[in-house]
């Protein structure tokens, strides 16, 4: 099995950093069940003051298909609108959306 690691990284805006906690604290089951069936494992994000960092593997074959199919998942879209206006992306990377995709520099197994 191919293994394919992301990083990224993101702001939450000060007003709404602990709503986006409090999201992440109860996430939805069929969010994960999601984030799950387009094989994405080993998930964390994690937060210090205002930074996000993002982290998970990659277990598929067909990266942008899977992707595609969870923002097509009505649950997963209306978990998507609770948390993006919580965030920003880090400055100067606005182009990606809120995450900015971080290059692995290096990796020990």
């Amino acid at each position: 099995m191919t293994i394919t690691r992301y990083g990224a990284i993101s702001t939450l805006k000060p007003e709404l950093k602990q709503k986006y906690i409090d999201l992440h604290a109860n996430a939805w089951p069929k969010v994960n069940e999601m984030i799950k069936e387009c094989n994405l494992q080993n998930y964390s994000i994690y937060q210090i003051d205002n930074l996000l960092f993002s982290y998970y593997e990659y277990t598929g074959k067909d990266y942008e298909a899977d992707m595609a199919k969870m923002a097509a998942d009505k649950t997963t879209q209306e978990w998507w609108d609770e948390c993006i206006p919580c965030m920003k992306p880090l400055e100067g990377h606005s182009s990606e959306g809120v995450w900015t995709t971080m290059k692995e520099i290096y990796h020990l197994d």
